[in-house]
């Protein structure tokens, strides 16, 4: 008897098929590998020195810079990397401005809790919007900003275990697969459009104003110690997301140098190691002041 033999559709194509879907809604994608990381490497990695190129060269590999919806544009970038199962969806580009909240499960906390928290303390509620479920059980939120507002990424600023993708950044695009699995749409917000941030969870998003030191000003005494006691409390499982956490607002008050140690002491007494702690609070200085 004869057979028909089934071919399994490459998973390129798939992620192709989902990329040009997205960029038809106009959301600017890229070609993503199975680490979640732009498929493309860079064109100048064999440089000396670091590469300053965005894309001026006009290769291919500079990440969520490469991000397009030209469906042309979109194939060609796919071609050029056929092991890609996956996309990134650029973040803080128009016509949508978008913004992706991301609610980890992976950190020992309950992350959409810690959203719900926020809503009903500053008064705002998450509209019905597009909800991409991770492959670890975590939620990406699709929200619209405005224009003339730039969102910046974060990790943790918001609350521990709550992430945001706004302008430099990208979001893993539902229908990729990844080595942990495959990233979909919860039913009936699939074909949704990204709905507008409530403007109370904008201001949250946008980073505080710097706290300006007179010159020979000094911090006042005890100033920080609630960042320090956040740290110590910390449980297994929550210790290096809460130093992070206190790290970055540390950081943002201008407070980072003078707390490090009592950080590290902190961080030392919930069972991290010293490398670990130091590594946490480097990580968490470049995130806020860039790199130095």
């Amino acid at each position: 008897m004869a057979t028909t033999a089934r071919h399994a559709v490459p998973p390129v194509a798939l992620a192709l098929a989902h990329a040009l879907s997205a960029a038809e809604r106009g959301l600017a994608v890229i070609p993503l590998s199975r680490t979640k990381l732009p498929a493309l490497p860079s064109p100048h990695r064999d440089e000396a020195g670091p590469a300053l190129c965005h894309g001026e060269c006009g290769r291919p590999g500079h990440g969520v810079h490469d991000a397009t919806t030209d469906p042309a544009r979109v194939r060609e970038l796919f071609a050029a990397a056929p092991w890609a199962t996956g996309y990134g969806i650029a973040c803080g580009l128009p016509p949508h401005h978008l913004i992706g909240i991301d609610l980890d499960t992976k950190s020992g906390t309950d992350s959409s809790a810690a959203l719900r928290e926020l809503a009903l303390r500053h008064l705002f509620t998450i509209p019905d919007t597009v909800v991409v479920v991770t492959p670890s059980e975590g939620r990406h939120v699709w929200l619209s900003g405005p224009a003339d507002v730039v969102v910046p990424n974060s990790a943790g600023r918001l609350a521990p275990g709550i992430d945001v993708r706004g302008a430099g950044g990208y979001l893993v695009g539902p229908g990729s697969r990844t080595d942990h699995g495959e990233y979909r749409t919860i039913p009936g917000t699939a074909l949704l459009p990204p709905a507008p941030c409530p403007p109370a969870l904008l201001r949250l998003l946008l980073p505080p104003a710097r706290p300006e030191h007179p010159a020979g000003g000094t911090t006042p005494p005890g100033a920080g110690q609630g960042l320090v006691q956040f740290v110590l409390a910390a449980h297994e499982g929550q210790r290096n997301t809460r130093l992070f956490w206190a790290a970055c607002r540390a950081y943002e008050n201008g407070l980072g140098e003078t707390l490090s140690h009592a950080l590290i002491k902190a961080a030392l007494t919930t069972g991290l190691t010293e490398r670990e702690a130091r590594a946490t609070l480097t990580s968490a200085s470049r995130l806020v002041r860039g790199p130095r």
